[in-house]
């Protein structure tokens, strides 16, 4: 075995593990990027009867509202949750939701119940989610079916 060949069999493990290491902190540093994602309604949604599921990809919530207090469960562990209630002069009604036991579930009280309650009614939504950077956004109508 020549020198050249010697090297080579030394290098190439210590090449390997800082190839290994430098692509985690590549990858890491791409995840923390910030980044907005549209949730989109898989179907209807109607909040009241729990029945309201946004998704964006592998990532959803569902959005129910259960004794006034409003709710957001997810997939994945959330960072921070904003909910908004847009009346018919797009006046805007902004929740800084507080994080339950787990950080996939977060909620507070509101006025949705109190809006939405008749059968029938509908209400503009909007919910700001916030994980590791990214930011998922979606306005969408919640219509009461029973």
């Amino acid at each position: 075995m020549n020198r050249h060949t010697k090297i080579a069999i030394f290098v190439a493990p210590i090449l390997l593990l800082g190839g290994y290491i430098a692509s985690d902190y590549y990858l890491e540093h791409q995840a923390a990027q910030n980044r907005v994602f549209q949730l989109v309604p898989e179907g209807h949604c109607d909040v009241i009867n729990e029945k309201c599921v946004l998704k964006a990809g592998d990532f959803k919530i569902n959005v129910f509202d259960r004794r006034g207090s409003t709710s957001v469960n997810s997939t994945f562990p959330i960072d921070r949750a904003a909910f908004f209630i847009v009346d018919s002069e797009q006046e805007v009604e902004s929740y800084q939701l507080a994080m339950g036991e787990t950080p996939y579930y977060w909620s507070r009280l509101t006025t949705l119940r109190e809006r939405i309650a008749n059968k029938g009614a509908k209400q503009k939504l909007r919910v700001i989610i916030e994980i590791k950077g990214g930011k998922y956004i979606s306005e969408f109508y919640t219509q009461t079916v029973r």
